[in-house]
């Protein structure tokens, strides 16, 4: 339980990237953050703020809801 939102927003940004076929590197220049802030996103290793999720979302051209949602 402790964790699932932020492990879920990271599978979901991974789908999200891997959709779009981009290397981690093209996505992190996309969202405008550093490759390895990424990974970490990805992993479930980073903890995000909303405001965070918002502007990623933003970037991409998605609800932030999307990248919470799922399971």
């Amino acid at each position: 339980m402790d964790g699932d939102l932020q492990r879920r927003f990271g599978i979901n940004l991974r789908n999200e990237r891997k959709a779009r076929h981009q290397s981690q590197e093209a996505f992190a220049d996309l969202l405008g953050v550093h490759r390895t802030y990424v990974g970490g996103l990805e992993r479930g290793e980073r903890n995000v703020t909303l405001r965070t999720v918002e502007r990623l979302a933003e970037r991409l051209h998605v609800c932030a809801a999307d990248l919470l949602g799922g399971g």
